[in-house]
C-alpha cells in the first residue's frame, strides 16, 4: 500500500499521479515540442508528462511558469517569489508544492527559521516583518483574491516592495494556486520508496 503525506516537509514526496503520465516513446510531435522548455533543468517529472496529454495548455505554461518564478532583471527576487509560492502551496495544503519551493527558499536563503515557524505554525506563522507582509498577502490571494486588501498592500510598501515587485509577488501566488489546485487533482504526494 502506497503511504500518502500529508505534513509539511522539506522532503520532497513522489508525485503519484492518477493518469498515466505519456511516454515520450510514442509521443506526438506537438508533445515534443511542448516538452522542450521544461521549469527546470532535471529530468521530465511525471506531472509535466501528465500535462503533456495536453500539450496546447503546455506549450504555454512551461514559459509562463518559468517567467514567473525565473523573472528577469529588476523585480521581486527569487526567495521572495518561492516564499510567495510557499504561502500559496500552504494555505492549499499541497504538500508537494510547499516541499519542493521551502527546499529552495532554503537553499537561497538558508533561513530554516522562517520554514521551520510555517510548518509549526502553517497560515498563523509568525515571520520577520517582510517575510510576514509576503506570506500573509499570498494567503489573501489564495483564499479569494478580493480578500487581498489594502492592508495586505500596505504591509508590502511599508516593506519597501515596488509596484513590479508586488505584481511578480502576486503572479508568483497566483500561478501557486492554478498548479497547486491542478496537482492536487491529478495526483497525490506519496512518501518515496
Amino acid at each position: 500500500m502506497t503511504e500518502i503525506v500529508n505534513e509539511f516537509t522539506t522532503q520532497v514526496p513522489k508525485w503519484s499521479p492518477h493518469l498515466k503520465p505519456i511516454d515520450l516513446e510514442n509521443a506526438t510531435a506537438l508533445q515534443l515540442e511542448a516538452l522542450e522548455v521544461t521549469p527546470s533543468n532535471t529530468k521530465i517529472s511525471d506531472y509535466v508528462l501528465v500535462l503533456a496529454h495536453d500539450p496546447e495548455s503546455l506549450i504555454h505554461r512551461n514559459p509562463l511558469f518559468n517567467t514567473i518564478m525565473y523573472g528577469g532583471p529588476g523585480g521581486l527576487s527569487r526567495s521572495d517569489r518561492e516564499l510567495g509560492a510557499i504561502g500559496a502551496s500552504e494555505f492549499n495544503k499541497c504538500i508537494y508544492c510547499t516541499a519542493v519551493h521551502a527546499s529552495r527558499y532554503i537553499d537561497l536563503t538558508t533561513r530554516t527559521e522562517v520554514i521551520d515557524e510555517i510548518f509549526e505554525q502553517e497560515s498563523n506563522a509568525d515571520l520577520p516583518s517582510r517575510e510576514q507582509a509576503i506570506f500573509n498577502y499570498s494567503i489573501a490571494l489564495s483564499e479569494t483574491p478580493s480578500n487581498a486588501s489594502t492592508s495586505e498592500l500596505n504591509a508590502l510598501e511599508v516593506e519597501n516592495l515596488t509596484d513590479l515587485e508586488i505584481l511578480d509577488l502576486t503572479l508568483s501566488a497566483a500561478i501557486f494556486c492554478w498548479a497547486n489546485r491542478l496537482m492536487e487533482t491529478l495526483g497525490e504526494p506519496v512518501r518515496k520508496s
